[in-house]
């Protein structure tokens, strides 16, 4: 069972499982033209529930730099740092997951750009020029230095993988704009640490599970295999996916209730319809040579582009993992790694700010850039950085939140966050609230208690609001 805390909605969970059924039961001779997807879109594709309130975006894009990049680095500049190279002050003294030496140089300038001022890193030359539709959130930090449970908790909001992350809660709490393709799609040229636990819908119905794509190769066949059948045309596939639902509608008769099954079902619908939409959706060479020439052609480029066709065709929620296993991850020449991450980054990010812009969707997307935790100040081994839960550096951009500002702040060596302290469970209550969602109204009763994103914590962080 479950439910949304609302007492306009909340009947609507009940009573959908049942109507579902006498459809299943009472429909003969297939599932029409769409099947079980059509015939209960209330339940999967369409919002069922709801926003709690009216939201401020429709669609989110998470840029994911997995491994935990260096916040002094880029928005979080730290002159003590250099002024201190060497050394080890009372600040540093923390507990850090590996042991670490002395304050280690940061060899990168940081300039006042756009209108707002705020200091950029010279690492970020073209994306400093957007940093008036950028809110910096300098005072970010989590609750584990171990890249397992900070992706738990970044992705799905607990340091354990056995709970939703926040595209299903999304897609759960809203449902999907699409009818064609997946409401919520992750994409990595290779695997993330964890994979598939990152993106599971876990407790809530399968529908609401992340699509994962790797666009290693841009032909679309590639990144979605098998999706087009060899030798059935379309008319064939219906009959088949009929003849399916015939036997999926004697069993439920028979059986009752198995979410598993419908999720099966619905999935298989979705992916009769993707071989007509997702061919296109995934097919960036239908984009004029001068929006690829922006963008620029690496993979982190190719997932840019492809989260903005993506979002334009009304998947809710997109998800940009930087590269395979863990590239940010510079426990050794850290220097050198993030001089060539970021000159791979800075391009294809300021192009999706500028793309949206242009054709009028930043106002209602918000773009999310961050790791699952930030690095050290100090060294570990000659010139690498370690892990630091203590504080590190995210960002947002467009619809709801201020341009053109810094929140939060970390100490004199931007090791531990100190003012505007933001938690992951509050980056999730304030992306759920942008949503039109209230975080704590949002819950799924399962295992005698109900469940929500940010557990039992987790505040909307306001003072970024527009």
């Amino acid at each position: 069972m479950s439910r949304i805390n609302d007492t306009s909605t909340s009947a609507l969970n009940d009573n959908n499982s049942v109507s579902r059924r006498d459809v299943l039961r009472s429909i003969g001779g297939g599932f029409a033209s769409l099947g079980l997807a059509a015939a209960a879109s209330a339940d999967s594709v369409a919002p069922r529930r709801g926003p709690h309130f009216e939201p401020r975006i429709k669609r989110v894009i998470h840029l994911f730099m997995n491994g935990g990049p260096f916040q002094g680095d880029l928005f979080d500049a730290k002159p003590n740092i250099n002024r201190y190279a060497g050394q080890r002050p009372a600040e540093v003294q923390h507990r850090t997951e590996n042991v670490t030496g002395g304050l280690l140089v940061v060899p990168f300038g940081y300039y006042p750009r756009g209108d707002c001022g705020l200091e950029v890193s010279n690492l970020l030359p073209e994306f400093g020029q957007l940093i008036d539709d950028v809110c910096v959130l300098r005072g970010c930090y989590t609750d584990n230095p171990n890249h397992g449970p900070a992706l738990f908790l970044m992705n799905n909001g607990t340091i354990t993988p056995n709970r939703p992350s926040m595209g299903s809660w999304m897609l759960y709490g809203l449902g999907s704009e699409n009818t064609e393709l997946p409401g919520y799609v992750v994409l990595c040229p290779g695997r993330p640490v964890r994979f598939a636990e990152l993106w599971t819908s876990s407790f809530l119905p399968g529908e609401y599970q992340g699509s994962y794509i790797n666009h290693s190769d841009l032909n679309p066949q590639k990144m979605i295999p098998f999706l087009r059948h060899p030798n059935r045309d379309a008319a064939a596939q219906r009959k088949q996916l009929d003849l399916l639902a015939q036997f999926d509608r004697e069993h439920a008769a028979a059986r009752g209730n198995d979410p598993a099954l419908e999720a099966r079902i619905k999935a298989m619908e979705t992916a009769f319809r993707m071989q007509f939409a997702a061919t296109d959706a995934f097919d960036i060479n239908l984009e004029p040579p001068q929006i690829r020439e922006e963008y620029g052609k690496s993979h982190f480029s190719n997932g840019c582009l492809l989260a903005r066709r993506l979002v334009e065709r009304g998947v809710r929620f997109v998800q940009v993992y930087y590269g395979n296993g863990q590239p940010w991850d510079t426990h050794s020449n850290h220097n050198d790694a993030t001089a060539k991450l970021c000159a791979d980054i800075d391009r294809p990010m300021a192009a999706l700010l500028r793309d949206l812009k242009r054709r009028g969707m930043l106002e209602d997307t918000l773009v999310i850039w961050g790791g699952e935790f930030g690095r050290t100040p100090t060294t570990e081994g000659s010139n690498g950085r370690d892990h630091n839960h203590y504080g590190f550096t995210m960002w947002m951009a467009g619809g709801g939140v201020k341009g053109g500002m810094a929140y939060g702040a970390t100490d004199d060596f931007g090791f531990r966050a100190v003012q505007g302290r933001t938690h992951i469970h509050d980056i999730h209550a304030t992306v759920l609230h942008l949503m039109g969602l209230d975080h704590e109204r949002l819950t799924y009763h399962y295992a005698s208690r109900d469940y929500r994103l940010t557990d039992v914590a987790g505040r909307v962080v306001k003072e970024i609001l527009a």
